[in-house]
């Protein structure tokens, strides 16, 4: 399938017309008692109401039942449906090998006790197929979304998301739920990158894909519990806490971006007479930007440094404030004040310790002239001493950013 403009594929039955292939995956484990149901559910609903050309593909992850039995029976007269079975346990594995081996142009993946309800498989699948996103993920927890579970792992799942969304920074809301679709020229060279093959599987994809600016997109389902569940909650939740930092060190060391995925040509303007506004906001906006953040920076700063001062000497206090604040500002720089230089975030981070350096140096300056002056100054003194420090490193903070950090040229390098 190639990557044109559009990115998109023609599902049109005209003569000479390629349309949409899917496979949709269902791994399973020890589920003799499960897959026919599945199965015989799931293949109606296709014929009924699912547009493109599709497959079942059954993946068996080392089922110890009849499973596999089941499965080479329910295919045997069945061209729709194909079995694929591996020795290793792991349902993240049992996906990666199925996926890599799809050469459907559209692949997804559903639980077998298709606890989410199936209406949401086309708004799943038809972004994908034309072009639009990359990834698309059923949520349990988007707005509009419906659930029938239990308290225990309704608590669990929110935790877990918000968690995600804490430490890395994530968009999307249910990294969990069983329903799952991606494009395949994206998606293989993503699964050389995710390590986990079993619950962690899910989260790392998405993760990736975020870090490798793809786009996902989220459709609300609805869901209900099957409390004939092959998940060890307890084992789970630490493998995943595990897999999180895992996926942070690896974004961290950059080894998370993945060179050969295919990339989304930038927005343009559809009308021909459309009056586009500069990538800035001007030099108002950027002032007044950089401003709110300032103060909003600064206040914490004065905050932070008050409550480390409390255990720590002048110097360690003024250190690890000054730290924490540069890294949120900044990052909220890079977003807001000036978006249009689209400076990757790791060489915006780099230079902005730097001016961090420099900002750092000029208001322990301050500090160690007033405490030379001063034997015992108070901690109001202190305070002002570094407030008055603070606005004069701002407006030389902000001169370094514009002119340095966040350059218009900038705007080629790619992140």
């Amino acid at each position: 399938m190639s990557v044109g403009a559009t990115r998109g594929l023609t599902t049109s039955p005209e003569p000479g017309a390629a349309t949409a292939t899917v496979d949709i995956v269902i791994p399973v484990y020890n589920e003799e008692r499960a897959l026919p149901g599945c199965v015989q559910v799931l293949r109606e609903f296709l014929r009924r109401e699912f547009p493109f050309e599709w497959t079942i593909v059954i993946a068996d992850n080392a089922s110890t039942d009849r499973t596999l039995e089941v499965a080479e029976a329910l295919s045997r007269d069945d061209k729709a449906l194909r079995v694929r079975h591996l020795d290793r346990k792991g349902r993240g594995l049992a996906l990666r090998e199925t996926w890599r081996a799809s050469t459907a142009d559209v692949v997804v993946y559903m639980d077998v006790d298709l606890s989410t309800g199936l209406d949401a498989l086309l708004p799943l699948v038809a972004p994908l197929v034309n072009g639009h996103s990359d990834l698309a993920i059923g949520s349990r927890l988007a707005p509009g979304a419906r659930t029938v579970r239990g308290p225990k792992r309704e608590f669990v799942s929110r935790c877990y998301n918000k968690m995600i969304r804490l430490s890395h920074g994530a968009r999307f809301s249910d990294a969990q739920c069983g329903f799952k679709a991606a494009r395949t020229d994206v998606l293989r060279p993503l699964l050389d990158h995710v390590r986990d093959d079993a619950w962690f599987f899910d989260t790392e994809l998405l993760l990736l894909a975020e870090h490798n600016g793809l786009r996902v997109h989220e459709v609300p389902v609805d869901w209900v519990e099957d409390a004939d569940s092959r998940v060890d909650v307890a084992k789970t939740a630490l493998d995943d806490i595990r897999g999180l930092i895992r996926v942070a060190r690896a974004k961290a060391a950059g080894t998370a971006k993945v060179p050969d995925l295919p990339r989304r040509p930038a927005p343009r303007a559809a009308h021909p007479d459309a009056v586009l506004s500069p990538p800035g906001g001007g030099r108002f906006w950027e002032i007044l930007s950089f401003a709110v953040i300032g103060v909003l920076s600064t206040v914490a700063n004065l905050a932070l440094y008050g409550l480390f001062r409390l255990w720590w000497p002048v110097l360690a206090a003024n250190l690890a404030a000054l730290v924490l604040t540069t890294l949120f500002n900044t990052e909220a720089n890079r977003r807001f004040t000036f978006a249009g230089a689209g400076t990757p975030r790791r060489k915006a981070h780099l230079q902005g310790f730097v001016v961090f350096g420099l900002y750092y140096a000029f208001t322990s300056a301050a500090l160690l002239l007033l405490h030379a002056l001063a034997a015992e100054p108070s901690r109001a003194l202190e305070l002002t001493v570094l407030l008055a420090a603070s606005v004069l490193g701002t407006a030389g903070r902000f001169v370094l950013l514009r002119t340095w950090v966040f350059r218009q040229d900038n705007g080629k390098d790619e992140e």
